[in-house]
């Protein structure tokens, strides 16, 4: 598979890069890439919530009424669970959601996940740019040049750049990425990956990986 590098305004370079059919799978990774996106998604939670249990509610420990002779039913403090502003039962505890899932499975998932945007023609490359200044415009620009500007894409590249960062972090639909922090759930949340020069060999070290 080949593909060829456009610059910054869209238009096609001289350069390409040609992607090996050979290094590609040959089976789907479907429930494998459902138990990636479960695992980052259960990251993402603080598990910090929590609910007062009866003996962690203020107030008397006085029992309300006698045992017997009431004509009602037994009660104990006003803490009790049946009661209104009374302890919860088998509240919420602070907890980690955290699961494990095995290296080798996530690189695979995400090889999968990379493949299937190369055959389906989801992924563009751009050559290196520089960026002196943060500068939104630009990032526009470069959108509205590739015909994504309405569109979810993510820009993934070599090594982190802080002008670029800060020019594209107002944008709604568009999110960038350095090579090194690329995570499944976010090559499947955005349809689009803009690549950049710098990044193609990262990224086909990823789809190397048996």
């Amino acid at each position: 598979m080949e593909l060829k590098i456009l610059d910054i305004k869209g238009n096609y370079t001289n350069k390409k890069i040609e992607f090996n059919d050979k290094i590609f799978l040959k089976k789907s990774y479907h429930h494998s890439t459902y138990l990636e996106v479960k695992r980052y998604l259960l990251a993402q939670r603080q598990g910090t919530h929590k609910s007062k249990e009866r003996g962690e509610i203020s107030g008397s420990t006085r029992k309300l009424h006698r045992q017997k002779g009431t004509g009602g039913s037994r009660k104990g403090n006003i803490k009790n669970p049946i009661f209104r502003g009374g302890g919860r039962t088998f509240g919420p505890k602070p907890r980690k959601y955290l699961t494990k899932l095995n290296k080798r499975t996530k690189n695979m998932v995400r090889k999968f996940i990379l493949e299937q945007k190369l055959v389906h023609h989801k992924i563009m490359i751009i050559e290196d740019f520089q960026l002196n200044a943060p500068k939104t415009k630009f990032i526009l620009n470069l959108l509205k040049s590739l015909k994504l500007i309405n569109k979810k894409s993510l820009m993934i590249i070599g090594k982190t750049n802080k002008n670029l960062y800060l020019s594209s972090r107002n944008l709604k639909n568009f999110k960038l990425l350095s090579a090194n922090e690329l995570d499944c759930f976010s090559l499947i949340n955005f349809p689009y990956i803009i690549l950049s020069e710098n990044s193609i060999n990262k990224i086909y070290k990823f789809l190397s990986i048996i």
